[in-house]
C-alpha cells in the first residue's frame, strides 16, 4: 500500500551558512519530489544582511554598533520565520565558525521546533551538543530532502 501525501503542507526555516548553494539544492529536491513544502530562510545576500541596520537607520562610525543595528533587525526576520516554522534545518557550513547558525539551532530547540542538524563529519565533535538537541543529523541535502519525504509521506521512495 503505497502511503498517501499529508494535505497539510510544512513550513521550513532553513538556516546557516549561506556561501553554498545547500537551499537551492533541498528547494529542488522538494519539488521533483512533489513535497508541499514551504521554505523560508534568512537573508543570504551577506551585504545586505550586515549593512541593513545602518542602511536603514543611520551610519555608525563604530563597527561594534553598526554590526549590532543589521544583527538586531535581521534578528526580528529570523526569530518570527522560526516561530513560525514546522521543522527547522541549520547547516553548518566548513568555511566559517556560524554562531548565528548555534543560536539559531538552540531556539528552535528551545521552541520545541523538531530539529535537523546538517554537518559534515569532520565537524561531529564540535557540534555534539547542537547534534544531541536535534531529532535528525545528516551531512546533505539529499537526506534532508529525503526526511521530508518520510515526514511528510510515510514513503522512504
Amino acid at each position: 500500500m503505497k502511503p498517501a501525501m499529508n494535505p497539510t503542507a510544512f513550513t521550513v526555516y532553513l538556516s546557516g551558512e549561506i556561501h553554498t548553494d545547500w537551499r537551492e539544492a533541498i528547494a529542488a529536491g522538494v519539488a521533483e519530489a512533489g513535497l508541499a513544502v514551504r521554505l523560508t530562510a534568512p537573508v543570504t545576500d551577506h551585504e545586505a544582511s550586515d549593512d541593513c541596520g545602518v542602511a536603514i537607520l543611520g551610519a555608525e562610525p563604530d563597527k561594534v554598533w553598526h554590526d549590532r543595528k543589521g544583527a538586531s533587525l535581521n534578528a526580528i526576520r529570523t526569530r518570527r520565520l522560526i516561530e513560525g516554522a514546522d521543522l527547522v534545518v541549520v547547516r553548518f557550513g566548513d568555511k566559517y565558525k556560524q554562531w548565528n547558525a548555534a543560536f539559531d539551532a538552540g531556539y528552535a530547540a528551545a521552541l520545541g521546533k523538531p530539529l535537523i542538524i546538517m554537518h559534515q563529519a569532520e565537524h561531529a565533535h564540535a557540534l555534539k551538543e547542537v547534534d544531541a538537541a536535534a531529532n535528525a543529523v545528516c551531512q546533505t541535502p539529499e537526506q534532508v530532502v529525503a526526511m521530508l519525504r518520510y515526514v511528510m509521506l510515510g514513503a522512504l521512495d
